[in-house]
């Protein structure tokens, strides 16, 4: 019996220990902020920014500058360390660690997030945005910045919005021109339930999985097709993995989130706490830019490997198909708000 209660508690000192050291915004003193929110000028705060992208993707590379540019704005009270693809989790579990400060920082896009708050489901409903202008006006206006706001009830603090562009599908059967030819197709999507309906409502299979996986399930036959923005495509050579054939379906405009855990945010004073979103702004900016760019050099690089690239795709007949996801999703998200993101408002 000694030997059993020694080893469970053992387990417990272990997981204890491990769930510190995911995350939970590491301080070199235990008093923190003083009371009137002023910095204690002994504080200094060390916190760890999980992606799921490579250190190459619009996502590294600006949350870098920002580490870089906090560090030198706090004089060194705060600074960053930037993990990519999935070294603190996959955007889903990554998220969770936020909302309940076992992780500090992420970007992540709109899709997973949405799991823990439902509200900001609303931008993966397909088809939404005609444009990246059109994205821009909404979320950078009353309606985007509302639902950063709205973050906070599901304990997470939104900075800003980046973006991961917007979403075309590859397959490796045949080329897509219209809605039929989805029938019957397994398509790897992310563990989003908008997403689901919308690929069910086109007549295809959807498989949800987190990227980490989709690439093995690509190569292994086990899906025929994925949904991504461009830059994915080359980032993980696709090409290698059965996908000959592109369409550029603009399905899905894919918004992405500078988050925060809203019980570590509480615990940083709050001069910093405008430098932090004052550089997310920037760095959600610089996203947006070079994501534009890497569309561009993408979908040059597909062409040159060989994949087979629809261009010109007639949309209206997937709006059409896809009008019983709108109308389930009306009650939630209510139909003037809908409308209002049409309108660009």
């Amino acid at each position: 019996m000694k030997n059993s209660k020694f080893y469970w508690m053992l387990s417990i000192i272990v997981m204890a220990f491990v769930l510190t050291a995911c995350g939970g915004g590491n301080t070199s003193n235990e008093d923190g902020a003083s009371s009137d929110g002023s910095t204690d000028e002994g504080q200094t705060y060390s916190f760890k920014a999980g992606h799921s992208q490579t250190e190459e993707h619009p996502y590294h590379v600006a949350l870098v500058d920002l580490a870089k540019n906090v560090e030198e704005r706090t004089d060194g009270k705060v600074t960053i360390e930037i993990f990519p693809l999935n070294q603190l989790g996959a955007e889903r579990e990554l998220t969770e660690a936020l909302s309940i400060g076992t992780a500090d920082m992420s970007i992540s896009s709109t899709a997973p997030i949405a799991n823990f708050y439902p509200q900001i489901g609303i931008v993966d409903l397909p088809f939404l945005f005609e444009s990246r202008d059109h994205a821009y006006n909404v979320l950078d206006g009353e309606v985007g910045q509302g639902l950063l706001a709205g973050l906070e009830d599901s304990d997470l603090i939104g900075l800003a919005w980046a973006e991961n562009g917007f979403r075309h599908i590859t397959n490796g059967k045949q080329a897509i021109t219209k809605p039929e030819d989805l029938k019957g197709l397994k398509i790897r999507t992310q563990e989003n339930q908008i997403h689901l309906d919308a690929f069910t409502a086109l007549g295809a299979q959807p498989t949800p999985m987190a990227w980490n996986e989709a690439l093995t399930a690509l190569q292994q036959g086990v899906v025929d097709a994925q949904e991504n923005p461009l830059i994915i495509s080359e980032t993980y050579k696709l090409h290698d993995a059965n996908q000959t054939h592109m369409t550029l379906t603009g399905h899905i405009y894919s918004p992405a989130v500078v988050m925060f855990s809203k019980p570590i945010w509480d615990t940083i004073p709050s001069e910093y706490q405008d430098i932090l979103r004052e550089e997310a702004k920037i760095a959600g900016d610089k996203i947006r830019d070079l994501s534009t760019q890497a569309d561009q050099d993408s979908l040059q690089f597909v062409k040159d490997n060989g994949v087979q690239v629809v261009e010109d795709v007639d949309v209206t007949p997937f709006r059409e198909a896809i009008q019983s996801v709108y109308e389930k999703y009306e009650p939630q998200f209510g139909k003037e708000n809908i409308e209002a993101i049409l309108n660009g408002n």
